[in-house]
């Protein structure tokens, strides 16, 4: 009976650390992609091949095996004045180059729509939940928000970024400056003061689509690796701080014009 008892207590013992390494990764990240109208439909193609290239690259690869674990945890979806529900893709395990081809094909395989307004709010308290919910345990949990305009609907971006940020996540941001921005001062400089949060958060601008997958490769590699970002886009000084609802403020002087 002692014998008994004992095999069973071991295999409890056992049997949640086991559970425990299957689901570590060194980080759990979560994409989340602007498609709203206001990128044209041939730029919103040249983002999605951006990221299917980055993620099928071999200098993405190397970032995730050269980790801890050397695997990570990435999910995917789509986001405007909402979150497209059925481009989610959920949660996959990345640990061989075979992995990240895999995940790479299923989001080239996503048809290509646009829709209405910019919540980034939205995206982010997405993102976080994604996270929360996930069955894996990331050392580092990173909500990446790539978008071209400041926050114009749902709730306000600074309490969620903040909310997100408390719970241990980094949010990085892909500011799209492909055409002049709502921002005054530039985007890069409204998703430093207004999107983006925590320990090493960056924000990386795009001023020409050709340059996009080249972005989204630097901006993956530097978010799996841990490796600090160069201080130019972490935050852009010398100017006073963003209005964080411009994007509410003019969207609501257009409806009392």
């Amino acid at each position: 009976m002692l014998t008994t008892l004992a095999v069973l207590m071991g295999l409890s013992g056992v049997a949640p650390a086991a559970q425990a390494a299957v689901n570590e990764v060194d980080v759990t990240l979560v994409l989340a992609v602007d498609t709203s109208r206001s990128m044209d439909f041939e730029e919103i193609s040249i983002q999605r091949e951006g990221y299917v290239e980055a993620l099928k690259h071999k200098e993405f690869i190397a970032a995730v095996q050269s980790g801890l674990t050397g695997r990570i945890a990435i999910s995917y979806f789509e986001w405007a004045g909402y979150v497209v529900q059925d481009s989610m893709i959920d949660w996959q395990v990345i640990e061989t180059e075979a992995d990240a081809i895999a995940f790479a094909d299923k989001l080239g395989a996503r048809p290509i729509a646009t829709q209405r307004r910019t919540s980034i709010s939205t995206a982010i308290d997405q993102g976080a939940s994604m996270i929360v919910t996930s069955p894996f345990q990331g050392r580092r949990e990173v909500i990446d928000i790539s978008g071209d305009g400041p926050n114009n609907s749902g709730d306000p971006v600074t309490p969620a970024r903040d909310k997100a940020v408390a719970r241990g996540m980094v949010i990085n941001g892909l500011a799209i400056m492909l055409r002049p921005s709502d921002a005054p001062g530039g985007l890069d400089k409204y998703y430093a003061d207004c999107v983006i949060g925590g320990p090493g958060a960056f924000v990386l601008p795009v001023h020409k689509i050709e340059d996009f997958a080249i972005a989204v490769r630097r901006k993956l590699v530097l978010e799996i690796s841990g490796l600090p970002p160069p201080a130019k886009v972490r935050k852009i000084a010398g100017l006073p701080a963003t209005d964080c609802l411009i994007g509410e403020k003019q969207w609501r002087d257009i409806f009392e014009r």
